[in-house]
């Protein structure tokens, strides 16, 4: 058996399914498409667009509308218990930053990382996050639990992950201490898919909305696929669909094969 993964920060469902996301998603031949930043409620969609061309969705939205929020499309079965939303804390719940299920004991995640904002104005919230969504898979793993979590990560770990390091060393999203957590969080047991096929630079998932900076390829790469190391073996493929428009991140995918 093998399974198709996405990740994509669609910076607004809505706005993204004008560009052309459901087309998109019914050509896509994913299993699970794992959704950030949805910027909705479910019963702002159109029931097409809930559960389309053969999807179930499930939904984690921001309390504050128009704002964040997280969903999953997937063509797994799964039940009403199989679903996590939130990681139990208001803190971070009432911005709607994750959701996951359950399928084969195995725990497929989306989540949307806070921004933390310029001067670090935000950044003892996001590190609160991080160490809160690692204690969360921690506890998931000692019960026998692998774990896929794929999002909008919001940080860039090494200077090959975006095209201006050397400007960018005191903005969100390069800071030392989220990059420092993220060495930490794959130090923990995680795998960063797409590097485990792509050494080099020059790859990257979010471009700014300035003219011409997609076009020149002057981007970062902060989406990203997690692994539990025990899936090392289950992991067939990783990539960048930076070809894909219609927000100002690109969908990632990764793709695992099983016996």
């Amino acid at each position: 058996m093998s399974l198709k993964i996405y990740s994509w920060n669609l910076n607004g469902i809505r706005a993204a399914a004008k560009a052309g996301f459901f087309n998109w998603l019914e050509n896509s031949q994913a299993d699970i498409i794992l959704l950030q930043e949805v910027r909705a409620l479910p019963e702002q969609l159109n029931p097409e667009q809930i559960e389309p061309f053969g999807y179930k969705s499930i939904w984690h939205p921001a309390e504050k509308k128009g704002y964040s929020g997280v969903a999953i499309y997937t063509k797994l079965p799964f039940s009403h218990s199989d679903i996590q939303v939130g990681l139990g804390d208001p803190e971070f719940d009432n911005e709607g930053r994750f959701l996951g299920f359950f399928h084969n004991n195995i725990f497929y995640a989306s989540a949307y990382f806070p921004n933390s904002q310029p001067e670090g104005k935000r950044l003892a919230y996001k590190l609160a996050f991080c160490r809160k969504l690692q204690i969360k898979l921690t506890e998931l793993r000692k019960s026998n639990i692998s774990i896929v979590l794929g999002g909008d990560i919001n940080i860039a770990h090494k200077e090959i992950d975006l095209a201006n390091p050397k400007q960018n060393q005191k903005n969100p999203g390069f800071l030392p201490e989220e990059r420092q957590w993220y060495s930490e969080f794959l130090a923990d047991g995680y795998l960063d898919a797409f590097r485990l096929f792509e050494k080099n630079g020059g790859h990257y998932t979010w471009w700014s909305n300035r003219k011409g900076v997609r076009e020149k390829n002057i981007g970062w790469r902060i989406d990203s696929h997690f692994v539990s190391e025990d899936l090392i073996n289950n992991i067939s493929k990783a990539g960048i669909h930076s070809d894909v428009y219609g927000s100002d991140h690109c969908p990632i995918s990764l793709d695992l094969s099983f016996p």
